[in-house]
């Protein structure tokens, strides 16, 4: 499927409407992107209402990340086979759908069967809207439409712990935590009846078949390395949760093979073999993949830390928590200036930064009495922010940068699905520490629990710096090693 038949397919439907599409398919994004850090405050309210464990608190974060994660990769793909627009909106259709079932969940498994819903229903709108922006905008306007990408994803950062805080801590009709995800219906429907005026029927590939086999194979492999970080705790660790952690090891094996061979067949794949043989681009994925299991499982910690532990209210840890998505604001405005230079350095730094950040957060949390100091976690968590924005942008770019044209597409769907394995293993690793220390019984916010809240987050924390610290070095080692090769 080439830009050039789409772009002149239906152009002047294209061209008349396109900034309105472009409005919709942000709404949709803006939607998504806003649903985990709103999930994170609402997590404290959600246990006490529902009686949730801390595991079942796990899973409710975790998996809509994993679903995310495991589906990204098809329905990229599923987009050219049965068109980006209709898979637009059907994942638009399941994720508002899903979302009133969230908010309306009589129990909390209920609301992770939602959540595991509401994550698939994402992963098949997300691919579509760069891939539907790319194809209706000249080449003159995509930089200004890639911008406006970047701006609205970091509002949504910003906005989300805010938005769901006022919400909940509204409380308004009695519902409480259930607006974090009620009040995505209107905008939902809203973005519904957008897409079915504005955004344009595009040409679908016609020799496409969808991989289910690969996909299936992808999906056991993620869930063998997840589901046995969630529930080996709380279950005792029996035997079989270290069996699935090695068997995703042959899992994965299975697929790249699967892979290879459905691609030397001459049959569309998931991952092509110019992807599956790339050294860099897979390692850089590896890179990708650690850096983001480095923060997610923070935050959630920190709402439950601040919430749960010293009793502020929703509203409250959301604004103590928003000078990190302000962080990230800022050093995105102030290094994309850069565009590709020092890509390996600004990686580095921003690495170092997270590390600084996180070392001062944690002086910041054992440093807690009795009372706490909101704004003493102003200035760790935006310098923690600011290294996020210097870092994020320039790995994506190092990542995409090994990738042979013709593999773009799919190489960025991997990259983002890698991302959210990340963050789902990040959710895994960080609640094992936090609920482990805790215990079961810890959860009650109460001045004699404080010292025990104290002592996992600042646990916690102390897995964020070991990651920080290993990217600067291993990025730091090659951006000198780069450096010394080019003078």
């Amino acid at each position: 499927m080439s830009i050039a038949s789409n772009a002149s397919l239906h152009s002047s439907t294209v061209h008349s409407k396109r900034w309105a599409a472009l409005s919709v398919l942000f709404l949709a994004s803006f939607m998504n992107l806003i649903d985990v850090s709103i999930v994170n405050v609402a997590l404290p309210q959600i246990q006490a209402d529902t009686g949730a464990t801390s595991t079942q608190l796990e899973w409710v974060a975790a998996i809509y990340v994993l679903a995310l994660a495991v589906g990204l990769l098809p329905f990229g793909r599923f987009g050219d086979v049965f068109g980006r627009r209709r898979l637009f909106i059907w994942g638009l259709i399941g994720f508002t759908v899903s979302s009133a079932v969230c908010g309306l969940a009589p129990d909390v498994v209920t609301l992770i069967a939602a959540r595991a819903v509401k994550g698939i229903a994402a992963a098949m709108m997300v691919p579509q809207v760069l891939a539907i922006a790319q194809v209706i905008f000249p080449p003159e306007e995509k930089s200004r439409v890639f911008g406006l990408f970047g701006t609205v994803s970091s509002l949504a950062v910003v906005a989300g712990p805010i938005i769901g805080g006022a919400l909940i801590s509204a409380d308004i009709a009695g519902l409480g935590w259930r607006l974090a995800f009620l009040i995505k219906i209107p905008f939902g429907i809203a973005a519904l009846i957008g897409a079915r005026i504005f955004v344009p029927v595009l040409d679908t590939d016609n020799e496409a078949r969808p991989d289910w086999i690969g996909t299936s194979l992808f999906t056991v492999a993620a869930v063998l390395l997840v589901l046995p970080l969630i529930e080996g705790r709380a279950l005792g660790w029996p035997w079989w949760c270290f069996a699935a952690l090695l068997g995703s090891i042959p899992a994965t094996l299975l697929f790249v093979a699967f892979e290879r061979r459905r691609s030397a067949n001459g049959r569309s794949a998931l991952m092509p073999p110019g992807l599956l043989s790339n050294g860099p681009y897979l390692q850089r994925l590896g890179l990708v993949t650690l850096f983001f299991s480095g923060v997610p499982g923070l935050f959630l910690v920190l709402a439950i830390f601040l919430q749960s532990g010293f009793g502020l209210t929703a509203l409250q840890s959301g604004l103590v928590t928003t000078p990190f998505p302000v962080g990230v604001m800022l050093a995105s405005m102030t290094t994309e200036r850069f565009g590709d230079r020092y890509l390996s350095a600004r990686i580095a730094a921003g690495a170092a930064l997270l590390m600084l950040g996180m070392i001062a957060l944690q002086w910041v949390i054992r440093s807690i009495g009795a009372e706490l100091n909101p704004y003493a976690f102003t200035l760790p968590l935006l310098v923690c922010g600011f290294g996020m924005g210097t870092a994020i942008m320039s790995l994506f770019q190092v990542t995409m940068s090994s990738v042979e044209p013709q593999d773009a597409g799919a190489g960025s769907g991997a990259m983002q699905a890698f991302q959210q394995i990340g963050a789902a293993l990040g959710i895994a690793i960080a609640g094992q520490i936090f609920f482990g220390l805790l215990g079961e019984n810890g959860m009650a916010a109460s001045a004699g629990n404080a010292p025990s809240f104290v002592e996992a987050t600042e646990t916690v924390t102390t897995y964020s710096i070991a990651v920080f610290a290993t990217l600067t070095v291993l990025v730091g080692v090659s951006a000198w090693r780069t450096r010394k090769d080019t003078t």
